[in-house]
């Protein structure tokens, strides 16, 4: 289950999973956990204990998710619950999120780093708001690849018709909002059916079981282009005999590829230079690419803090004080147009002002509310802002990382929104 040599050489495989209140997610990564031997003997022999304390009458595999005392006396998952494992195949980065609609930022969380979503749905009741709403997410949050999961199939006899018609309905959310590449898989996540192995039960399935498919998925990197980009984070200067005159600047590739001998453009300044060296702990390195995290240096010396954004010379991001956004709400105090706020973008922060809120989305019918303006915790809509400086971005749809932003209360230092912005 851990990390070993061969596991640096898989490629990692990031999915959320959302749905209704008790359509079995948790279930679900439990069940994928244990069928595929992923679990430590004394985890199985903790859940075993839990499931009789709770008076269950076979183990409940959702415990091993559910990892708060509170989501385990109520059954509901609450927080995000990150989990670990990996396959011969590959390597895999779960993110279980909660079900219920006051809950929806912690999808947002959770989905915002995903290659995939997996949606539950359980097969007696069909599609709810909260279907929608999760697609919906994925979809603002550019999820191409999405997985929706017709879960307790046992409740309904393993019914083949039950199934073709959820799909049918389900196709009419996919067509409107764009979705890529769906994938749907009749499951019994309790009894493990076309979980790990096939199921004996549903014979009429000819697709992949949910772990073959998300062991051989293709997926497509979409959300951070070859366009280079290097938020600065942090300049280090060791002060030591050892490397007395170095000046470098830490931070994580947000997009492309640097090399040494590169010429660059350091973002407000506007001043070129070249990229001397690329280093990490110590080793030179020729190249940094997309997530990786080193200091660079530049052979001139040029006047940079934590917030500026290195950039190659012919491929400068938008820059502008005036922004439009889809923004998902996290705070029980509602959005105001007029309000002020602090906006964090990368490392660099700024305080901006609602200009205008265009509209709320109404995800039960996946229309535009252009008249009820308020926006409380867990909306979603789109708004106009200007910041007290300019900003250097790309559109969320082509850099993830250049394109979101967090909204933070000046007075409390919460956050209260993210936001993607489209401009």
């Amino acid at each position: 289950m851990g990390l070993n040599g061969n596991d640096n050489k898989k490629s990692l495989l990031r999915f959320t999973t959302a749905g209704s209140v008790d359509d079995g997610k948790s279930t679900l990564i439990g069940r994928l956990l244990y069928d595929s031997k992923s679990i430590f003997e004394d985890q199985m022999e903790h859940i075993v204990q839990s499931s009789k304390r709770l008076g269950r009458d076979e183990v409940d595999l959702s415990l091993l998710t559910d990892g708060l005392r509170a989501e385990r006396e109520q059954g509901i998952t609450i927080d995000v619950a990150y989990r670990y494992f990996a396959t011969p195949a590959r390597k895999f980065i779960i993110a279980d999120t909660p079900g219920h609609i006051q809950y929806t930022r912690n999808m947002v969380t959770g989905a915002s780093t995903a290659d995939l979503a997996v949606i539950l749905i359980d097969a007696r009741k069909g599609i709810l708001e909260q279907t929608v709403r999760h697609c919906y997410i994925a979809a603002l949050l550019d999820i191409r690849h999405i997985v929706f999961c017709i879960n307790k199939m046992d409740m309904v006899n393993y019914n083949e018709s039950v199934f073709t018609g959820i799909k049918t309905s389900l196709d009419t959310v996919i067509s409107k909002l764009n979705i890529e590449d769906p994938h749907f898989i009749p499951i019994s996540a309790k009894w493990g059916d076309n979980v790990v192995d096939q199921s004996d039960n549903m014979k009429w399935y000819g697709g992949k079981t949910f772990l073959k498919l998300i062991e051989t998925i293709e997926v497509r990197k979409n959300k951070n282009p070859e366009i280079p980009r290097f938020p600065v984070q942090t300049i280090i200067r060791p002060q030591s005999s050892e490397y007395h005159d170095y000046r470098g600047y830490g931070g994580r590739v947000a997009g492309g590829i640097f090399r040494k001998g590169d010429e660059i453009v350091v973002l407000p300044s506007f001043l070129k230079s070249r990229i001397k060296s690329i280093d990490v702990m110590g080793k030179s390195l020729e190249l940094a690419e997309t997530g990786d995290s080193v200091s660079m240096t530049l052979e001139d010396h040029i006047d940079i803090s934590r917030g500026d954004i290195i950039v190659s010379a012919g491929t400068l991001p938008e820059i502008s004080q005036d922004l439009n956004m889809m923004v998902c709400w996290f705070n029980e105090r509602p959005l105001l147009s007029g309000g002020r706020y602090l906006v964090r973008h990368n490392s660099n922060e700024a305080g901006c002002i609602i200009k205008s809120i265009d509209y709320r989305m109404n995800i039960g019918n996946l229309t535009k509310d252009y008249d009820n303006l308020v926006i409380k915790m867990n909306d979603i809509a789109h708004i106009r802002m200007r910041t007290s400086k300019p900003l250097f971005f790309d559109p969320y749809k082509e850099n993830n990382i250049t394109g979101s932003v967090i909204l933070i209360d000046e007075g409390t230092n919460e956050t209260v929104g993210a936001g993607m912005i489209t401009a």
